[in-house]
């Protein structure tokens, strides 16, 4: 059975290198572009920083509350970060590319959440319910993502000044 694929993509006004550090830091940047409600309580149990991070976090949809445990992995380290179940039986994998764009000072970005369907009528209203849930989740977190990094790249360019 293919699985459930849910996408949301934005081209966002801040730097590339700001907008990947911030998704790649999973100790300050990345806890603050949750949508609060939806995605919480991250917690890091080994890294903190791109490949080889695990991290630990909950997801609430429809009052429904299920927690997480994955393993980071950059199979294009500035480009393409990978979240993945450490265990198989969902496989949820959410995958963020960022493509640099205007001489890398605004960024596209994509999020791609994938995750197996249950077997049966389960899965037939997961794969109709899942894109109507996930998507806004992906699009708000895409709005923090841009307002995170810009706030990212005017610190750095404060401390540079300095």
């Amino acid at each position: 059975m293919r699985p459930i694929e849910v996408k949301a993509a934005a081209i966002l006004d801040a730097p590339s290198e700001d907008v990947y550090a911030t998704i790649a830091d999973y100790r300050q940047g990345h806890p603050q572009i949750l949508p609060k409600g939806s995605l919480y309580n991250l917690q890091v149990e080994q890294g903190g920083y791109g490949d080889g991070t695990i991290i630990r976090f909950k997801a609430r949809a429809l009052g429904v509350v299920r927690s997480f445990y994955q393993r980071v992995s950059e199979p294009v380290p500035g480009t393409v970060l990978v979240e993945q179940d450490i265990d198989p039986i969902h496989n949820v994998v959410t995958t963020f590319t960022v493509t640099s764009m205007e001489q890398a000072q605004m960024s596209h970005v994509e999020i791609l959440h994938t995750e197996n369907a249950s077997p049966g009528l389960q899965g037939f209203i997961e794969r109709l319910i899942n894109p109507l849930v996930m998507t806004p989740i992906l699009r708000k977190e895409l709005q923090l993502l841009e307002s995170v990094a810009r706030q990212r790249a005017s610190l750095e360019k404060t401390s540079t000044k300095q």
